[in-house]
């Protein structure tokens, strides 16, 4: 499968002749008679289309707004005007943040990354502790996503007792979803003053984060249904007049690899079983690209322990502010925004080591 990403021309370098040579190519595909025919081929060349053509505008916008603000660099200290020189080196700021951006972005040219993303959160042991938990580090990638202007959508979520969530399955969607959040799987550690504890204590708790991306519709997943087992259950929701008081929910447990799906969000059970087997088939995708990556690092953090040793990211909040990826070793001492969905630094980080790891 191609990769969609247009920043990954030429060993993750943005090579604006090898783009417009694509865009050239791509072109002449869609002036063919035939090419909606294939319905799925054709919207994939479509989304490559625009990826390229969206980047190209980007790059040439960069390199006139750095000439301009180049000059007027050089016209500001000319003239001995220092406002001209300061705003012109203010716009050669945001340039150079806007560069960086697009250099991160040239490393997402992995086979799905440019897909949307299931986002499932699990609490670890440690009952309500846990599930707040869980439901911040869910605010928190929603956060992130609304700052993307991408669209989220709660696949399923079950509540916990007395507060937060045990689980839930969050649907991500926007360009390069997958490619951004792929490395926020594994254990997310929470240390804090417990809001549940009379005595005011410090708590750990532990929250586990997978993510898997959306399979494409060219991409073929075949799963013998044999090998699953489909469960239906009553939806678990807030209550009052919208409750469904139906067994629409749907579980799916494919039996070789014991992986499990659901869905609840919808009240007709067909549609919620439509849902389950597309994260079914995200799941199994997902699990052969980790193969073909020999990734074996990234173990389903569903199925491994959620406790010590474990986590890829501290997040302390008291006796002191930090949050700390373990693998990158990057941090934080905002834990504030951080939760607020802020956590780009840690996302840059932790691909750049993986590129580097895999070259």
């Amino acid at each position: 499968m191609r990769s969609s990403s247009p920043w990954a021309c030429s060993g993750g370098i943005f090579d604006p002749d090898r783009a417009k040579q694509r865009l050239s190519e791509l072109d002449r595909e869609i002036e063919a008679p035939n090419f909606w025919n294939d319905s799925a081929k054709a919207q994939g060349v479509m989304r490559e289309r625009q990826q390229l053509e969206s980047a190209l505008v980007s790059f040439e916008r960069l390199a006139r707004d750095l000439t301009e603000n180049v000059e007027l660099v050089a016209l500001g200290e000319e003239e001995g005007d220092d406002t001209i020189v300061a705003e012109a080196e203010a716009g050669l700021g945001r340039l150079h943040q806007e560069a960086h951006k697009r250099e991160v972005e040239a490393l997402l040219a992995g086979e799905a990354d440019a897909n949307d993303a299931y986002v499932e959160i699990h609490a670890g042991a440690g009952g309500t502790e846990s599930q707040d938990w869980a439901q911040m580090l869910e605010r928190m990638y929603v956060r992130w996503a609304a700052a993307r202007d991408y669209k989220v959508e709660i696949i399923g979520e079950h509540a916990g007792e007395e507060a937060g969530i045990k689980s839930a399955t969050v649907l991500i969607k926007g360009t390069n979803a997958y490619g951004w959040l792929k490395t926020e799987s594994g254990v997310h550690r929470l240390v804090r003053i417990s809001p549940f504890d009379s005595n005011a204590r410090r708590h750990t708790s532990f929250a586990s984060v997978w993510v898997y991306p959306v399979v494409d519709d060219t991409i073929a997943i075949d799963i013998d249904e044999k090998d699953v087992r489909i469960d239906t259950y009553r939806s678990s929701g807030a209550g009052g007049q919208h409750v469904n008081t139906t067994d629409s929910a749907v579980r799916i447990t494919h039996l070789p690899t014991n992986i499990v799906v659901q869905c609840q969000n919808e009240r007709s059970q067909h549609k919620n079983k439509a849902t389950a087997w597309a994260m079914l088939r995200a799941r199994l995708y997902e699990a052969e690209l980790k193969r073909r990556e020999e990734a074996l690092q990234a173990t389903n953090a569903t199925k491994s322990e959620i406790g010590w040793g474990h986590q890829i990211r501290s997040y302390v909040l008291q006796p002191y502010q930090l949050v700390k990826d373990t693998r990158t070793g990057v941090e934080s001492t905002n834990p504030s925004a951080v939760l607020d969905g802020d956590i780009d630094q840690f996302i840059e980080a932790a691909l750049a080591e993986r590129i580097h790891d895999q070259a």
